[in-house]
């Protein structure tokens, strides 16, 4: 158990990299290491996921909001609606059947993967995307069935909410990294208040856990101006892709089974 315990703590490391140099992949990871390497069950590793995901978030925007990179009004916009649909994703989540949840788990690793490797093109974009006027009523909508996602499975996160918040919002792909961070933090905690209803964390394995990814995180911020942003999300895509079909092999056998 010692090794397994430090093996999870250096990818933790991987899970902070990730969320500060792109705004997202924290969960992706995260809830792959704490089942695969720690021996949590499902329900227990997505809403663990969602507190060390969302308090690493909550510190890597801090430093975002220093540098006037966060959209408050987007941003809470979004995460408001974000929060009621990860709270419903959190208390469905509890209980649905655990293969179940890995399957969609990793349809999600597919669908994030196939996007970060295709890449997307980037509009001109408006000096301030705000005085611009967004469409709110689409940004709830979209902030919403994110959330939706997020609560039920963990993931789904930032590579969802930085394409919508740089596509659909307007905003600047720096500054649409940063406002998803805020947007983050909102609906991890959200999530995982639905899940507190039927499940019970390790607090001490999270908080070291956590501490380990926040580390990780300043070292993301610190990479994000040295190594180029598109080869590293095709890169990283094509890990994520492999790693969701790993799940697949593992979790499509016990669903069918459970159909037997």
């Amino acid at each position: 158990m010692e090794l397994t315990l430090i093996i999870a703590l250096l990818l933790a490391v991987l899970v902070g990299v990730s969320l500060g140099l792109l705004g997202g992949g924290g969960s992706i990871l995260t809830v792959p290491i704490l089942t695969y390497v720690v021996g949590m069950d499902a329900r227990e590793a997505i809403a663990s996921s969602l507190f060390i995901v969302g308090v690493t978030s909550a510190v890597s925007v801090l430093s975002h909001a220093r540098a006037g990179r966060v959209r408050w009004k987007t941003g809470l916009i979004f995460g408001g609606a974000g929060m009621v649909g990860a709270f419903a994703g959190g208390l469905a989540g509890g209980y649905i059947a655990e293969p179940v949840l890995m399957v969609l788990f990793a349809g999600m690793m597919v669908a994030t993967a196939t996007a970060m490797i295709r890449g997307r093109k980037v509009k001109a974009e408006p000096a301030d995307a705000e005085r611009e006027g967004l469409p709110m009523a689409r940004i709830v909508l979209d902030g919403f069935l994110v959330g939706l996602a997020t609560g039920l499975v963990g993931a789904g996160g930032g590579f969802l909410i930085v394409p919508a918040l740089n596509l659909l919002g307007g905003l600047p792909m720096a500054v649409a990294v940063a406002t998803s961070l805020l947007v983050i933090v909102m609906k991890s905690f959200a999530g995982l208040a639905g899940y507190l209803f039927s499940v019970q964390l390790n607090w001490p394995l999270l908080t070291v856990f956590t501490a380990v990814a926040i580390a990780g995180s300043f070292l993301g911020v610190k990479l994000a101006g040295i190594v180029p942003e598109r080869s590293l999300r095709k890169g990283f895509g094509w890990f994520v892709l492999a790693m969701g079909a790993f799940v697949l092999v593992q979790e499509v056998p016990k669903l069918f089974a459970g159909f037997a």
